[in-house]
């Protein structure tokens, strides 16, 4: 049978660790591979490592299974992980294997062929008299072991719990060894579960005196096993830890069924980790564990994936509430195409749990289905008949899920236990979403009767129960056992309200997995700072192709955006209506909502959040100016004076004199905010009132004097204060420090003056005014507030001129104000000016160049391009300027033009013929993969 291909998430969750998951998507990427393929359920491929041979790395889909020629005692390797992932991605082109894994697919061929006649041979000639004198042994030496474990358990409470937070773990740890050398391994873990107890947690005594219960009456069930019936004197053994033999649950009785892999939890302790895999069988219905186990720090054995489904025979280990099977034989895996069959209500699944613990009462958590279910926002999940069942502490804030499902009723599989109910995935839309790993808490009240939890503190010896110590824990293990079985739904939980209806499409599946590989940490070639540059191209390429991105990494993102501020416009068009609705819930990612979103609707100017408001009116500005000033001015004085200012800016779409009275009223708000947005536009509308204004003022202030001998020279007059009339136009009358008064109220003229007045006034060209030479030192002054109205206003000729102007020599320091003034004389730049200034410091200035190329907004002209590397040729052929060019091909690597991807690679395979390679090396093959991996992700999203 053909395999389907499978989700990131369920490639992901075969990695062994953390560390893992994200190496193997930085290795995920084409440009990693010298060549990949598959061959029917196989993939294979040659990975680039640091050696000069790359590494041979396959999987068999089937199991899966897994071989790569790389050193890693990981098992999956990042190299067989990342195959997976360019897999999933749809990045592996079937191809015939080649010799070497054809060699691996017989080998392993040949063992599985050796182990059905290994299974049946027999064991050995062990003495069966000597076997059951061997059993009779190891029975009365647990039997001797749990018998020093029941007087320690009734000296427990004789003597009273209340010592037991002094004694710390140290007794505990004693009576386990005890244990182990009975061979009773189960009950020496059961106790030293009970050192973690005791004095940890606010309700401590009563979750202690509890575990002491059932281990009483685990030793009272094992002093009668002989009484008991089969199932249950199977569960107490297991209980105890007496092992049942691989081959005997194989030899008994199997069923075949379509097993679908719920979900994994990872467990550890101080020798041993452990992996518990749920499986649910399609036809049969019934729930399978299988239980891993790996000495800390190594991976675990593959099994099965979360997510898939496994078409096998199981046997069961004998039980009275049989849940752990073993695969005895496996006829294939498949991807399914939604959510398991089987899914009950919550009053149906806790029926079940009474059930388990009424057959069972040492059962710490069961397997639930849940069908149907929706959240709460008190930390509930809610069926359609609403009842409630809650979740455990650690998962009762699942944004993952929120986002998922937007609120919606989905499938969620888990485990429940006396802590409440543990997510393991989800299945939304029919898409199967494994939950995040991490720790689970136990938050759980009181569970024993108050009278029994006191004489257990103070202790039988000082308080008498009716039948001592040993009556007491019986008691407490009876009341325990009822209370956990009789747990009934919580009523009275509402739902919360699902998120709004998408209207945009989302990304395709291969851009999706870019994106993934762009939020993981060493994902992406070149590090975490490209990376970031990368992840806002992405959005912004997203963004402006109206896609939006998948529901399940909206938190990511979200997060990422609380980082940085930059990515906020585009991630705003992209995150969606879910992500809107998503960003209300959470106080950290509320930034959202002030951000213009895609896909605006009418219906948002009365109901929608601050950011859809904004877009409703940018967009009503693109098609009709008129309506949109007619709506603005309705609500305008109504409106917060946050949102004022906001929505006051959107004016700047279709700006006409129509929208000047508005302007002109908004002058007169009592917020600056507004006021200064007000300012702006009227300074940019031609032919405006303030911008007569101004020009007024500035001519006042700054005339040209013609001379008959000598040059022509500017003239300046500062005015002499702030009038009530210049602050209403936006003047700001408080100098900041190390300016005088007269000076900046100057500059503060002539940063709002319409440039053409100069041109006009004094009939020459830009450049010409520029060139004249100012009486009395007002020159700087004269040129700060030119370069401020440059940069606002954008005029080539002016930015240029003054860019120039305000420059100066590479080996004298700029004053701040003045360097963050030119930095925005750069900015406003046409890019190839931009670029020229950056070629032109390159070789002369490496801080500045730095500078010049970050401020270089969209791609790189090609001349830029060019002179980047081949500054970077020559610098290379020293040592000293490693840090130079890394710093190069950090900055070019999200804003280098991807045609330049060959030549950048032919550059860094000619640096790398040296051996081992140099950093600056490394360096330009980093800028190199980026490059490719940008032109990879644009074909992604057309």
């Amino acid at each position: 049978m053909p395999i389907e291909r499978w989700s990131t998430a369920q490639v992901l969750a075969l990695a062994p660790d953390s560390s893992s998951a994200r190496t193997a998507q930085g290795v995920s990427a084409a440009t990693k591979w010298e060549v990949t393929g598959r061959d029917e359920d196989v993939l294979w491929g040659l990975c680039r490592g640091s050696g000069k041979n790359p590494y041979q790395a396959c999987v068999d889909l089937t199991e899966p299974a897994y071989r790569c020629s790389c050193p890693s005692r990981k098992f999956p390797c990042k190299h067989a992980l990342g195959l997976m992932l360019m897999w999933a991605a749809g990045g592996v082109p079937d191809a015939p294997a080649p010799d070497w894994v054809a060699e691996w697919r017989a080998s392993r061929a040949a063992r599985a062929a050796r182990t059905p006649a290994a299974a049946a041979a027999p064991r050995g000639s062990a003495d069966p008299e000597a076997a059951r004198k061997r059993a009779e042994q190891r029975a009365d030496r647990i039997a001797a072991g749990l018998d020093e474990l029941d007087r320690w358990l009734t000296d427990q409470v004789a003597h009273g719990l209340a010592g037991a937070e002094r004694s710390g773990y140290g007794p505990y740890e004693a009576m386990a060894a005890r244990l182990v050398d009975a061979q009773a391994p189960g009950a020496a873990n059961a106790v030293r579960r009970l050192g973690r107890i005791a004095g940890v947690g606010q309700h401590w005594a009563d979750r202690l005196l509890g575990e002491l219960a059932l281990l009483r009456l685990l030793v009272a069930s094992h002093a009668r096993i002989e009484e008991l019936p089969a199932p249950l004197a199977a569960t107490v053994r297991s209980r105890v830890g007496v092992p049942v033999p691989t081959e005997e649950v194989l030899a008994g009785p199997r069923l075949r069924d379509r097993w679908y892999a719920l979900g994994q939890v990872d467990l550890a302790d101080e020798r041993l980790a452990t992996r518990r895999t749920w499986l649910h069988g399609e036809q049969s219905g019934r729930f399978a564990l299988l239980l891993s186990f790996a000495p800390i720090g190594q991976a675990f054995p593959a099994e099965v994936v979360p997510g898939t489904i496994l078409d096998a025979d199981l046997c069961w280990h004998p039980g009275n509430l049989p849940m752990r099977a073993l695969v005895a034989e496996r006829h294939g895996t498949e991807q399914p195409e939604g959510a398991p069959a089987g899914a009950v209500g919550v009053a149906a699944a806790l029926a079940g749990w009474s059930a388990a613990v009424a057959a069972e009462p040492w059962c710490e958590n069961v397997p639930m289905l849940l069908g149907g279910v929706t959240l709460t926002d008190d930390g509930h999940v809610v069926d359609a008949a609403g009842d409630a069942i809650p979740l455990s502490a650690g998962h009762d804030e699942p944004w993952w899920l929120l986002a998922a499902s937007g609120g919606r009723p989905v499938t969620l599989a888990g485990e429940y236990g006396p802590g409440g109910f543990r997510l393991l995935a989800a299945w939304a839309d029919g898409r199967f979403v494994p939950a995040p790993l991490g720790p689970t808490g136990d938050r759980r009240g009181p569970q024993l009767p108050p009278d029994l939890l006191s004489a257990a503190l103070v202790g039988t010896e000082r308080r008498p129960h009716k039948a001592g110590a040993v009556g007491l824990l019986e008691d407490a293990a009876v009341a325990l056992a009822y209370n956990r079985a009789g747990v009934p739904p919580v009523a009275g939980r509402k739902p919360i309200e699902a998120a709004p209806e998408e209207t945009s499409p989302q990304v395709p599946v291969a851009a999706a997995h870019r994106l993934a590989l762009l939020l993981s940490d060493g994902g992406v070639p070149g590090g975490t700072e490209v990376a970031l540059g990368l992840l806002g191209d992405w959005l912004t390429h997203a963004a402006d192709l109206g896609y939006r991105v998948p529901p399940e990494l909206l938190p990511a993102l979200l997060d990422a955006g609380r980082r940085r501020t930059a990515l906020r416009p585009a991630l705003a068009s992209v995150a969606g209506r879910r992500g809107g609705w998503l960003a209300a819930r959470r106080a950290d990612w509320r930034y959202l909502l002030s951000e213009a979103t895609a896909d605006p609707d009418p219906q948002d100017w009365t109901t929608g959040t601050p950011g859809q408001r904004l877009a409703y009116l940018a967009a009503l500005r693109a098609s009709d100016p008129a309506a949109g000033l007619a709506l603005l001015s309705e609500t305008f004085d109504a409106e917060d004076p946050d949102d004022r200012a906001r929505l006051l800016g959107a004016l700047a779409t279709g700006l006409s004199t129509a929208d000047e009275p508005l302007l002109e009223k908004a002058l007169d708000d009592r917020r600056k905010e507004v006021r200064s947005v007000a300012a702006d536009l009227l300074s940019a509308l031609p032919g405006s009132a303030l911008r007569r204004r101004m020009a007024e003022r500035a001519l006042a202030c700054v005339r040209i004097e013609r001379r008959t001998l000598g040059r022509d020279r500017l003239v300046v007059t500062p005015p002499g204060e702030c009038d009530a009339g210049m602050r209403r136009d936006g003047v700001q009358p408080k100098p900041p420090r190390g300016v005088g008064p007269q000076a900046w109220l100057l500059e503060e003229i002539l940063a709002r003056t319409p440039l053409d007045t100069w041109t006009t006034a004094f009939e020459r060209t830009a450049d010409r005014v520029l060139d004249l030479p100012v009486a009395d030192d007002w020159g700087p002054t004269l040129h700060k507030g030119l370069a401020r109205a440059a940069v606002v206003q954008r005029d080539p000729a002016w930015v240029t001129g003054l860019a120039d102007e305000m420059s100066r020599p590479v080996n004298k320091d700029l004053d701040p104000y003045d360097e963050a003034l030119t930095a925005q004389l750069y900015e406003a730049l046409p890019p190839r000016e931009l670029a020229r200034y950056a070629a032109q410091a390159l070789g002369r200035d490496p801080i500045r160049a730095h500078r010049l190329l970050a401020m270089q907004t969209g791609p790189w002209t090609d001349d830029l391009a060019v002179a980047v590397l081949d500054a970077i040729k020559v610098l290379a052929t020293g040592e000293r300027h490693s840090w130079h060019i890394g710093e190069l091909c950090r900055t070019a690597a999200p804003s280098m033009p991807v045609t330049f991807a060959d030549r950048a690679a032919a550059l860094a395979a000619a640096l790398q013929a040296t051996d081992p390679p140099t950093r600056q090396a490394i360096a330009v093959a980093q800028l190199a993969s980026a490059l490719t991996f940008r032109r990879e992700m644009y074909e992604e999203l057309r």
